[in-house]
């Protein structure tokens, strides 16, 4: 008997793959464009669940509107789940678990109390927007940027850990040079005057007072604007050095991976049959 992941879908879990995880239909598309408005009141509602007077007036309209969000976003998820042989696979996958932190801030607060400020996690949603972006041709620009942004990571890993070590470093210094009577009371502080004065933020909630801290301090500040620019040149590097080709918007039953080649008959990630 030919292996379950093997066989293409049949039936109902056929359709409904087509219709939640593909976009070259019309009712894919159309699919597609009522979850981005789904999630777009969604996010509406938790903001202005945020404002007082708005939550004091229509607190319970905002709470119903909330958990039917919660269980639509919830059935959609399942749904996905059911859609593709690999239930797994899929629910391990970035989207996957982002479907899941979806859904879960609203179950968490009935258990736990305390737990809606964990609603935080819902904005996580509005990532569902780059699934609409397969409908047009967004979907090569996207791909690349992903792939650049991947083969950037170890160059922006030990990019961040050089500023880490700089921070510490001249928190360390400046803790020296002014002291705890200028409002460095330890090397923690010290590190967190650095951090915002090498990213240019500049709170001002503390500031050096003596001629050597105030030269170390004009340093930082001219260094910060050369760091600011790092990233955006190790990323912008790997966009012209890699021209990814254009991507279909087919989606593989077995593990609801997509971004495979336009030509492409199995998935690149398990091997199913698109």
């Amino acid at each position: 008997m030919q292996d379950q992941d093997s066989t293409r879908l049949t039936g109902w879990r056929a359709k409904a793959h087509e219709v939640i995880f593909e976009a070259d239909t019309a009712a894919g598309k159309a699919f597609d464009i009522a979850l981005i408005a789904s999630i777009f009141l969604s996010m509406a509602v938790v903001l202005l669940e945020s404002v007082a007077d708005f939550r004091a007036s229509h607190g319970a309209f905002l709470r119903t509107a909330e958990w039917f969000f919660t269980v639509l976003f919830t059935l959609e998820y399942a749904a996905r789940l059911a859609c593709v042989q690999r239930s797994g696979h899929y629910a391990r996958s970035f989207f996957g678990v982002v479907d899941l932190l979806a859904i879960l801030p609203t179950y968490i607060s009935v258990l736990i109390p305390g737990a809606q400020a964990l609603t935080v996690i819902r904005t996580l949603r509005i990532l569902r927007v780059f699934r609409v972006l397969k409908l047009a041709s967004y979907v090569h620009e996207s791909e690349q940027l992903l792939h650049a942004m991947a083969r950037s990571r170890r160059k922006i890993s030990v990019f961040l850990f050089g500023v880490a070590s700089i921070a510490v470093i001249f928190g360390s210094l400046m803790y020296l040079v002014e002291g705890p009577e200028h409002g460095f009371t330890s090397i923690p502080r010290g590190i967190y005057w650095a951090i915002v004065t090498l990213t240019t933020v500049g709170y001002g909630d503390i500031s050096p007072v003596t001629s050597l801290g105030q030269t170390i301090s004009a340093f930082i500040m001219v260094l910060g604007y050369g760091i600011i620019a790092v990233p955006t040149g190790i990323v912008t590097s790997e966009l012209t050095r890699g021209q990814a080709g254009p991507v279909s918007t087919q989606a593989c039953t077995v593990c609801g991976a997509t971004g495979h080649d336009p030509d492409a008959r199995f998935c690149k990630l398990c091997g199913g049959e698109l």
